[in-house]
């Protein structure tokens, strides 16, 4: 169990670059400069991490406390 979660957690860390653009953010950006393009990019990565992290620690925590009352 411990492998899998290190495993996962190492695989996203080790993401150098990642795009993730919608079409229509797609389609404004390509006909404007690049360094736009990637501040937007950036942008839209921030937006996505919080409701990741939230479940994530979601998670941890239910997981946390169906172990304490297991023992």
């Amino acid at each position: 169990m411990k492998k899998g979660i290190v495993f996962s957690l190492l695989s996203l860390i080790s993401c150098l670059e990642l795009y993730s653009q919608c079409a229509m953010c797609k389609a404004v950006v390509e006909s404007g400069d690049a360094e736009v393009a990637q501040g937007l990019n950036h942008g839209i990565m921030y937006l996505m991490l919080f409701p990741y992290l939230l479940i994530g620690a979601l998670l941890y925590f239910i997981y946390k406390h169906k172990v304490k009352n297991k023992n």
